[in-house]
């Protein structure tokens, strides 16, 4: 099988991740045919609350031109005892095994930029490996940003519009987006190694995490997915059709509605929650300036004459 850089170079990059580390990966087409694009990435695991994160990129991958470009080989990653994969039949009726693995899209999409989505669960092992591999192919595609999704579960209330905190370890990157800084400070997930990995290189990295009421832990949240569909596409400009989630949204808003009135004590702490976030400001910047002021970062970045 043929290096990472052997498969998809046909750009010259300085290439600060060393191959000796790469993980494999099959790939089917070249990531580098995508027109400017934005890397989106979502692992299921630690910072998945509610499936918020890969829920919205499996949303964009479903809601685009997509197509399967690559995919890391599960076995250096995953143990599957504890990630096991599934077995069922094809559409020719043949018996297959579905393997847990992290795959590529490629997403042509409307405007001036494509998106490379990738999407899996978290694996068990070689977490250092597969942030310098998606290094490597932030290099060789000629990605300008990376963007990743996260949702945590939160003293946030279900009758609320959904929020999004925002960082970006890049100090201009933050001003220009009125972001903070990454402040966290324990366990982290494989997200969390990537993102540094990413900024020690100097690659641009925005992060999103949406929050998901902590009273409601294991059932998908299509509100904290929404949002963060929406605050892409209003960065990004890439179309997302997140509106087409209301009804979703609504449902789950009922649902969750049904079992906190059917309990006193749980109407008490609504309101106790209610009363708290109204009293908090926005964490995330709202306003179309965002968009023009990431695309002006990134000009600029590509720039080697700016200042």
């Amino acid at each position: 099988m043929p290096s990472l850089a052997q498969s998809v170079a046909t750009v010259h990059v300085v290439d600060p991740f060393g191959p000796e580390n790469e993980l494999e990966v099959s790939w089917f087409e070249r990531p580098s045919s995508f027109r400017q694009p934005i890397l989106i990435l979502a692992l299921h695991g630690l910072f998945d609350a509610g499936k918020a994160s890969t829920n919205a990129a499996v949303w964009i991958r479903e809601n685009t031109d997509s197509t399967l470009i690559g995919e890391f080989d599960p076995e250096e990653m995953y143990n599957f005892a504890e990630n096991r994969p599934r077995t069922g039949f094809g559409s020719d009726g043949q018996r297959v095994i579905d393997w847990p693995r992290v795959k590529i899209f490629g997403c042509r999409a409307e405007g001036p930029r494509d998106a490379l989505v990738i999407v899996g669960i978290e694996p068990q092992y070689r977490w250092r490996s597969l942030a310098e591999s998606i290094g490597r192919i932030v290099l060789l595609s000629g990605t300008e940003l990376v963007i990743t999704l996260g949702s945590t579960l939160a003293m946030t209330p279900h009758t609320r519009p959904a929020r999004v905190v925002g960082s970006a370890g890049d100090p201009v990157l933050a001003q220009r987006m009125q972001l903070n800084m990454p402040s966290y400070e324990g366990p982290t997930g494989v997200i969390g190694v990537i993102n540094q990995t990413l900024e020690a290189a100097s690659l641009p990295v925005l992060s999103l995490r949406s929050e998901v009421p902590h009273y409601v832990p294991g059932a998908p949240s299509p509100k904290a997915t929404q949002v963060l569909l929406r605050r892409l596409e209003q960065l990004t400009g890439i179309p997302t059709k997140y509106t087409e989630l209301d009804g979703h949204v609504h449902e789950w808003t009922r649902q969750v509605d049904e079992a906190v009135q059917a309990d006193e004590e749980s109407r008490v702490y609504l309101r106790h929650l209610e009363k708290r976030v109204d009293q908090d400001e926005e964490r995330f910047p709202s306003g179309d300036d965002l968009a023009a002021e990431l695309e002006a970062y990134l000009r600029e970045s590509g720039d080697p004459g700016s200042d």
